[in-house]
């Protein structure tokens, strides 16, 4: 059915008068910030591959070959079957949104307040935002078509050490390989109950320094960089505590009343509020070495938009697609780590 021009919603909203030209305020999200797009996602910071997904080679044992002999001694040479394959699959998001050619005609000329595509478009780009937000920090549901969040790839526990095993619903472990019968595939956890220095604090030193394993041979890793590349996320409760502790120990703040907000860091990693974790009660806390961690993309399918596309049965409506295939990757789980106050998963 053909739509007339005033049953138009969103072309009668961008015409009225004494609006202003070509700005608007946008209150349709409810995030202060979209770390996933806004950075994970930057093309200069992914990856990109071919096939069905990624595979890696991951050494989860040694052979134990070495041993002290004496002179003349016979010897006993065994080959340890030390490595296995993580796999992971690529999983495929999707938005859009679309147009009347005839609305961009009734929205040009001098009372033109926005353009209208750029209005439609934003809105898809805002969705696509809040489902990779939701994505990434919520609990993964089992399904096989959403990709993989942080808490596929980080477990936590109750008790201290390298406890962060599978997820409930993912029985053969994080990228195919089990952590039940690797467990040097387990992340490092810990439980902590206050914000200050003699708990929290301390118990992040020793997840910081318990997570830098450093190889005694030199091997062709995957690493993108060696050493500690930490981004310590957490929500707003846990960065102003740890921002307060900033305070308390610096004597020359000066006249600014909040110096650290958006300085504070831990090892100079810095610390990143992420508002989707104000929901979470245990207070999680996320240490990810972006040297083992990573996003990646089929190639050419990087935020891939096409369009306007002529809608069947609709000749005058064009409809536009943004597409990614994608998921996240980790090559060492024992460099990543999860506090809370409760040790839940």
């Amino acid at each position: 059915m053909a739509l007339s021009h005033d049953q138009i919603l969103d072309l009668v909203k961008t015409t009225q008068k004494e609006l202003g030209k070509m700005r608007w305020t946008e209150i349709a999200t409810d995030l202060q910030e979209y770390e996933v797009l806004s950075k994970m996602l930057k093309s200069s910071k992914v990856k990109f591959s071919t096939g069905e997904g990624l595979q890696r080679n991951v050494m989860v044992d040694q052979s134990g070959a070495a041993k002290h002999v004496g002179l003349y001694n016979s010897d006993d040479v065994n080959v340890g079957d030390v490595m296995q394959v993580l796999d992971v699959p690529f999983r495929h998001t999707t938005t859009n949104y679309a147009f009347d050619r005839r609305e961009r005609a009734m929205n040009e000329g001098p009372e033109q307040i926005v353009e209208l595509v750029k209005v439609r478009r934003a809105d898809a780009m805002i969705s696509l935002a809040k489902l990779l937000e939701d994505t990434f920090w919520d609990d993964h549901g089992g399904d096989n078509v959403t990709p993989f969040g942080i808490r596929y790839w980080i477990q936590g526990a109750t008790t201290q050490g390298f406890n962060g095993g599978n997820h409930a619903q993912f029985a053969s472990g994080p990228g195919n390989l089990s952590a039940s019968d690797y467990p040097r595939w387990s992340n490092y956890t810990d439980k902590f109950t206050n914000f200050t220095k003699s708990d929290l604090v301390k118990k992040l030193r020793k997840a910081h320094r318990l997570t830098d394993f450093k190889s005694p041979v030199d091997i062709p890793d995957y690493r993108t960089s060696k050493g500690q590349n930490y981004r310590i996320y957490m929500n707003e409760e846990s960065i102003s505590a740890l921002e307060d502790i900033g305070e308390a120990q610096n004597e020359n703040l000066g006249r600014d009343l909040a110096s650290m907000d958006g300085n504070i860091s831990f090892r100079r990693n810095p610390l990143v509020y992420i508002p989707k974790l104000d929901a979470e009660t245990n207070k999680p806390i996320y240490l990810v070495n972006w040297g083992v961690f990573s996003v990646f993309f089929l190639k050419g399918e990087h935020l891939r938009e096409d369009g306007p596309l002529r809608v069947a049965g609709q000749h005058n409506v064009y409809q536009v697609h943004v597409d990614l295939s994608w998921n996240s990757l980790c090559v060492d789980r024992r460099r990543l780590a999860k506090l809370s106050t409760d040790g839940a998963a």
